[in-house]
């Protein structure tokens, strides 16, 4: 599966549009790296602990995405685009949602 953020796909035609897909993920964080992440906020320095849990949580979403496409029996998906949000009490939950159109290509 060919996934891209790009309209078109170099060398490749579009023969077929299976319409957008989506892949979300709501992930909570658990109290663990909150309390090292805040060190992490005094201290200075990167928060490994929530860049691991953005990180799944972008793989994620991106394997949902490309599930769904496959299911519309597409081999691409093209125009993706990824965002982030944060939900919850104390924007406890991280969302990361991908978006993009289904296509089939040749």
């Amino acid at each position: 599966m060919i996934i891209t953020t790009t309209p078109t796909i170099e060398g490749h035609q579009i023969v077929e549009y299976h319409g957008v897909v989506f892949g979300e993920v709501i992930t909570g964080i658990n109290f663990v790296k909150d309390f090292f992440a805040g060190i992490r906020n005094i201290v200075g320095g990167r928060s490994n602990s929530y860049e691991e849990e953005l990180n799944t949580a972008r793989t994620n979403a991106m394997r949902e995405l490309e599930n769904r496409a496959q299911r519309l029996g597409a081999n691409a998906v093209v125009g993706v685009d990824i965002d982030y949000e944060v939900l919850g009490n104390n924007n406890g939950m991280l969302m990361v949602t991908a978006s993009g159109t289904a296509v089939t290509v040749r």
